[in-house]
Order: C-alpha cells, then structure tokens, then sequence
C-alpha cells in the first residue's frame, strides 16, 4: 500500500466522535496520514486533528461535508486525495440509524437512512478508484451484524445495511486485482447517545443485548478500529469478507 516510502493516506468519513474517532486514532498509530472527514462535528474533529498533528505533524487533516448531497461527493473525494498528494485507503464509517416499524415509514425515512448507509458509500467508493488503483489501496466498509439478521422495527436501516454488505462482496469482484474490500459488522458497540435513539434501547433492552451475547458484554470502539486496521493495513489477501465483532451475538440472533 506504500508508494515512495510515503505514509499511506486514509479517509475516515464520520471520523471525528465515537467509533471514528477509534478508527482514526488507531489507523494514525500505525503509520498513516488520516484525513479525518465530518459534517456537524467540526469541533470534535478540529479538536482529534489537533491532538493527532501533535502527535506528529501534519499527519492529519479536516474534510467537512455532507454525504447526504450527491453532487459533492466526488469533490469531497479529490479534496481528500489532495491532502496528502494521494489516497490509499477509504473507510465508509459515517452511518444514520433510528427506528422505523412498518406504518409510520414515509419517503424521507427511506432517503435519508438510504444515502448515509448504503448510496454514499458506493458513490465514494466508486470516486476514489482511481486514487485507490495507483496505490492499490483498500475500502473497509462499516456494516451492521442486523445486515444479515434483521433489526425488528428498522426496517429501513437494515435494508440499508444489508444493502452495503452486498455493496462490500460486489466492489472487491469488481475491484480487484488492484483494490481489496471489505467489511466490518460491529455487534453491541456504543449505545445510542441522541435523545430519540436512546429510547430504543431502554435498560430492560441492553440487558437482554447483552444476555444474547456469548461474551456477555458489549464492546468498545477500540474493538472496531482495531478489526478496521487489519482490513486496511495487516491483510493483503483478504478482499471480499465481513468480519463480524459483536462477542459472538451473531450466533444467538
């Protein structure tokens, strides 16, 4: 993934909090440059680029945006590429999720949980091949163990997510020799931390989550980033495959 012995460069969408921000931190201790991508964040990012640049400088940079207009993505991409002169690595982390049960789902339920998990990620995707193709680089999509075992009442979300695993297995058949993909499918990771997602995961709900999982914990970001790493980093011939980090729930669902 190295070309003149330059660090590789890695774009991180939805990188500035949370699992992101893991994904950022442990991708930028292992060598890379990040570019460090956010829409509403930008304090939390300004706040990660700054520490990181620290750490070592000008290793980091800020790529703000919406991923929900179509239009700029390929932009956001070249801005990305010219952070660092290149691109080696695309992290499709930038996700939204809240419920919607059969009888309340209208058109903007379907756009909007669409384009953030499964439209931006292809359209990215598709704007950093030929970045990738130079550097033989590598996508790491972040998918949802509920792609394969639906979520009850998120309809929508797990259409999404199931949606980007085929995404993920179709891109590493059509991007090879050159480009690996791959996919994450985190289990219990982070609860929800907004008001309205909160509410679907009540106490009695994280019991009974946990309860499901062999490992009878939930995991941490941590987890996340460092299964992301070995995709991106450490696997030279590993394309095509979803590793599932949810503690084993995957086999109780």
């Amino acid at each position: 993934m190295s070309e003149n012995n330059s660090p590789p460069a890695i774009l991180i969408t939805g990188a500035a909090r949370r699992v992101g921000a893991a994904i950022t931190s442990a991708l930028h201790a292992a060598g890379a440059n990040v570019i460090v991508h956010c829409n509403h964040s930008r304090k939390d990012a300004d706040a990660l680029v700054l520490e990181l640049n620290t750490q070592r400088t000008r290793s980091a940079s800020i790529l703000q945006g919406d991923l929900l207009a179509y239009n700029a993505l390929k932009g956001l991409i070249d801005q990305a590429a010219s952070a660092f002169g290149r691109l080696d690595g695309l992290v499709n982390n930038a996700s939204a999720f809240y419920a919607t049960p059969i009888g309340s789902i209208v058109e903007d339920h379907w756009n909007e949980l669409i384009d953030a998990n499964l439209k931006a990620p292809l359209f990215l995707s598709q704007a950093a091949v030929p970045y990738l193709r130079k550097t033989r680089g590598s996508i790491v999509n972040i998918v949802d163990i509920h792609a394969e075992r639906p979520l009850k009442d998120f309809v929508v979300y797990t259409v999404a997510k199931a949606g980007l695993a085929g995404l993920t297995r179709s891109l590493a058949l059509e991007l090879g020799p050159e480009i690996r993909v791959n996919g994450v499918s985190p289990g219990a990771i982070l609860w929800p931390d907004t008001v309205s997602g909160s509410n679907d995961y009540p106490e009695t709900e994280r019991q009974r989550i946990v309860a499901q999982t062999p490992l009878q914990r939930v995991g941490a970001p941590a987890d996340i980033a460092s299964a992301v790493k070995y995709l991106m980093l450490d696997a030279p011939y590993v394309s095509g495959q979803i590793l599932a980090v949810d503690g084993g729930r995957g086999l109780s669902l």
